[in-house]
């Protein structure tokens, strides 16, 4: 019985260390004897007991990394504090496991050395407005290093970049000096195009107050010629007509009696106004008179 323990015990022991289940996105390394064998894949796996090893487990998945925040200098001698995540994935388990000690260590002093270099050559301004490229080099610089790590350096973002306390309060002066000027440059344009807006209305209405001043008085002028033709077109008629009736029977003793009573009634009101009555010394005068209008009426008619 205590034979048949032993030998269960010896059985399990044997088979737990012959079979190995690999986790999916991982990689395994196994030693024979000390010595690098091979690298086991996901899945069932099955080992030499007691001469195999797995001494190595990575897992392929894509691995962030938080870089500690450090101190750099840039190009004008100002003090930055960045702070920065890195992403990397494990692509050669083997390399991994033997080309560095400790591949992550590697990796963040190789990135903050990198960063370091890099903000060292920029200005400070540039350091906000260059971040794609900041992030670019460290990842180039990076990738090239890591390769013979086994790793592969995704990509590299810049969480944080925190200049001194002064280089701040100058910075929020600067923006806010950069806002005023432009709110009154927006200001004056909006007062020189309010000033071109009046101008222009002033312009227009100037030039449809004369068109319709002009096409007035040219209404008038119209309205005055055609007032002038009317009246012509209605004394001619009426002179047509006297001249007919002139020269229908019994028109020629019409005039001279109206022309007759005409001088009687300038006589009349000529001695109203003097308070006097005045009577023709010789009546022929009248009928002269009568007979000088009738030969001017019947020379008209003739013309």
């Amino acid at each position: 019985m205590e034979i048949a323990l032993i030998v269960a015990v010896i059985a399990i022991l044997f088979i737990s260390r012959a079979i190995k289940i690999v986790p999916q996105q991982h990689a395994w390394v196994v030693e024979r004897l000390g010595r690098y064998d091979r690298t086991l894949a996901p899945g069932l796996r099955v080992l030499v007991p007691f001469v195999d090893r797995v001494s190595y487990k990575h897992s392929l998945k894509e691995i962030p990394l938080d870089v500690p925040s450090q101190v750099c200098i840039t190009k004008d001698n100002t003090q930055l504090t960045v702070d920065g995540i890195l992403y990397f994935q494990v692509t050669d388990a083997m390399r991994a496991s033997y080309g560095s000690s400790n591949f992550i260590v590697a990796i963040t002093q190789l990135a903050q050395t990198t960063l370091r270099s890099v903000i060292g050559r920029m200005e400070l301004d540039k350091t906000f407005e260059e971040r794609d490229a900041i992030n670019a080099s460290v990842v180039s610089a990076l990738d090239e290093a890591a390769l013979n790590w086994g790793v592969k350096v995704l990509r590299y973002e810049i969480k944080d970049l925190t200049p001194p306390a002064e280089i701040l309060r100058s910075m929020q002066a600067q923006i806010t000096a950069e806002r005023e000027k432009r709110a009154l440059i927006a200001a004056s344009e909006g007062r020189r195009q309010e000033q071109i807006n009046i101008a222009t209305g002033e312009r227009e209405a100037a030039i449809a107050r004369s068109e319709g001043e002009k096409q007035a008085e040219i209404n008038k002028a119209q309205g005055e010629a055609a007032a002038i033709t009317a009246v012509a077109d209605a004394t001619a008629d009426a002179i047509r007509k006297i001249a007919e009736a002139i020269r229908s029977p019994g028109g020629e003793q019409a005039v001279q009696l109206k022309v007759a009573e005409k001088a009687v009634d300038a006589y009349a009101q000529l001695a109203q106004k003097n308070n006097t009555m005045i009577v023709p010394g010789n009546m022929s005068e009248v009928g002269g008179l009568i007979g000088t209008a009738m030969a001017l009426l019947k020379g008209g008619q003739k013309a």
